[in-house]
């Protein structure tokens, strides 16, 4: 995995708990995911690599889409239209639709902490579209998602382990990449996605200490949050 962008600073910053930087204005008002749509230019489809809908009809006749980070929950109205009546679609979003929104039978949208939000059922496909930017445990997210997964199903995050620190401010992209690939995580650096296959229990070896929102823009342009981790077990 590579640490090519996101330069550490001499120094760690103050860090902020997920409960606090929830409401800092590089979380709470992101516009990254707001209103890409399934497929086209600027889609769901360009983003992952693939087609949701033809990913999730291989999977089973009546698939299941959890979308973390899901802003408008317009990629997941749209699949709903052309998925089998039995379909289920959950999108969350710290924020939510921003004005309502006219919600199909079988879509579900939650407006609730990623960091906290627990589901109900397992889920075919889990994506999470540059939404893991705005994350503050962006470890313990993706070990907690990895236990949502059916048994055949799919975890799709964009991760960029440049800004992954350790508590003294240095890179620890490099110790968190081989962990991941440890846990069974696969990497495609070139379009940062982090993908894996099957439900399975994640153990990540380290104890997440707090978030920097003021990190600055990350390789897509826009402003993200900094990590931070200590060895050790996750608290």
């Amino acid at each position: 995995m590579s640490e090519a962008s996101g330069a550490a600073p001499a120094t760690a910053p103050a860090l902020l708990p997920d409960d606090e930087l929830e409401g800092s204005s590089v979380v709470a008002n992101n516009t990254m995911n707001r209103e890409r749509g399934l497929s086209g230019v600027n889609s769901y489809a360009r983003e992952l690599g693939f087609d949701p809908v033809g990913e999730l009809l291989a999977r089973s006749a009546s698939p299941s889409w959890l979308d973390l980070c899901s802003g408008e929950g317009r990629a997941l109205r749209e699949a709903a239209a052309v998925l089998p009546a039995t379909a289920v679609l959950t999108g969350v979003d710290l924020v939510g639709p921003l004005v309502p929104v006219p919600v199909p039978p079988g879509v579900e949208l939650v407006t609730a902490s990623a960091a906290t939000w627990t589901p109900r059922r397992s889920y075919d496909l889990i994506t999470c579209v540059h939404g893991l930017h705005y994350v503050g445990d962006r470890l313990g997210l993706l070990a907690r998602a990895a236990s949502w997964l059916s048994p055949g199903g799919l975890l799709v995050a964009h991760l960029d382990p440049a800004w992954i620190r350790r508590a003294d401010g240095t890179s620890g992209g490099r110790q968190v990449a081989a962990a991941l690939r440890s846990a069974g995580f696969t990497y495609d650096a070139r379009h940062h996605r982090l993908t894996l296959s099957g439900h399975r229990v994640v153990r990540l070896p380290f104890r997440y200490l707090g978030a920097d929102p003021h990190a600055g823009p990350d390789w897509t342009g826009q402003p993200s949050v900094a990590s931070y981790y200590a060895a050790g077990s996750p608290g």
